[in-house]
């Protein structure tokens, strides 16, 4: 019972977390499956077809040691062709990529500028090697710009986010001219805005309509609106190159499952042919947001400040009461507690207009 003070302490402040095994009989308003492929009986099936033709079903190894197989690569190359990039590798999750590419790319003598609002993974590889980091303002570019001018840093690298996982609001598009005028290396976490928003979907440099160029690198999750699991990292073929025999979560871990990764190949597929009727699915459940709470979002993510830990919980389990999942995020993850409402394509607009009403009178 070595930590059962701080467990008390938790409890106490109401940051007290607890693992609650997943009742599919109530309908889901918490999960990041934004597109509702995770249900998509079609996509395992297809999967599962492909798998059960092949000489094995596990990667085996890391990618170094026997453990790259054509799937993988087949996988990275249909990335890279949906989203202009030269090259691509895919690895473990999206918390494992951005450690990766954090630790690996600030070296000695360089400095990391990122959001303050940027992933707990992020956050976390900025404590690494005794790295050189400035945070910035949430989405406030003139203050990244005059950081930017006044470092003397030998590389310089910007972290941010498409999306933001709490606020749900999407990076402010001159990010890439700021990058592109300090010679600075971009990194654009796409974890919530790859299969959200954009021309075909593809996230933020896709809304953004951004001509991809060596300085930018883009991260995002298959374990989100992909409905797999795992994350991919697109860039140059230089800095790709760098990462794979630099970058530890790459080195040292299997390569990620055949099945994942066939899942995830055929969700992209699937994106990319649905891209107009699910921007229509997409656009019609940001306006009942609109009609229902005053909210524009850029996103799915539904920020509800309610700015009591206690009463987020409270709300959160009278709607769980009711047939509805949502999430009640608490300090320290954000800095005033919210219910975080994810307005799920795999929910009917009907669906989500009573969870809204519901909601509503819960917070009279």
């Amino acid at each position: 019972m070595q930590y059962q003070n701080e467990i008390e302490a938790l409890k106490k402040a109401n940051r007290y977390r607890k693992r609650e095994v997943v009742d599919n009989a109530i309908l889901d308003f918490a999960s990041n499956d934004y597109l509702g492929l995770a249900h998509k009986k079609e996509l395992h099936e297809a999967t599962c077809a492909t798998l059960s033709k092949l000489p094995l079903h596990s990667s085996k190894a890391s990618f170094l040691v026997n453990g790259y197989h054509q799937i993988h690569k087949d996988f990275e190359m249909a990335l890279c062709a949906a989203n202009g990039f030269e090259d691509g590798v895919i690895l473990g999750s999206g918390f494992n990529a951005n450690i990766a590419l954090i630790e690996s790319l600030v070296r000695r003598d360089d400095e990391l500028f990122m959001d303050e609002k940027y992933h707990a993974s992020g956050i976390l590889a900025s404590k690494l090697n005794g790295m050189s980091v400035k945070f910035f303002s949430h989405n406030d570019m003139k203050e990244l710009e005059n950081l930017l001018k006044s470092s003397t840093a030998k590389r310089k690298i910007v972290a941010v986010e498409g999306i933001y996982s709490m606020d749900g609001d999407l990076v402010d598009g001159t990010v890439f001219e700021i990058c592109d005028t300090h010679n600075a290396i971009l990194i654009v976490d796409e974890a919530h805005s790859s299969g959200v928003v954009g021309k075909k979907l593809m996230g933020a440099f896709d809304y953004y309509n951004i001509e991809i160029k060596p300085n930018y690198i883009k991260m995002g999750t298959l374990g989100k609106a992909y409905g797999s699991f795992g994350a991919f990292i697109l860039a140059s073929s230089h800095i790709v190159e760098y990462l794979v025999n630099r970058a530890k979560p790459i080195i040292y871990a299997t390569s990620l499952s055949l099945y994942d990764t066939l899942l995830a190949h055929n969700a992209l597929v699937y994106i990319l042919e649905n891209a107009q009727s699910l921007k229509k699915e997409i656009r019609a459940r940001q306006n009942i947001i609109f009609e229902q709470f005053g909210l524009r979002v850029d996103g799915l993510i539904v920020p509800i400040l309610i700015n009591d830990s206690e009463r987020a919980i409270y709300i959160r389990d009278e709607l769980k009461s009711l047939g509805y999942a949502v999430g009640a995020i608490r300090p320290p993850t954000v800095e005033k507690a919210i219910i975080r409402l994810i307005a799920r394509v795999g929910n009917s607009c009907e669906e989500l207009k009573d969870l809204s009403l519901n909601l509503a009178k819960i917070r009279e």
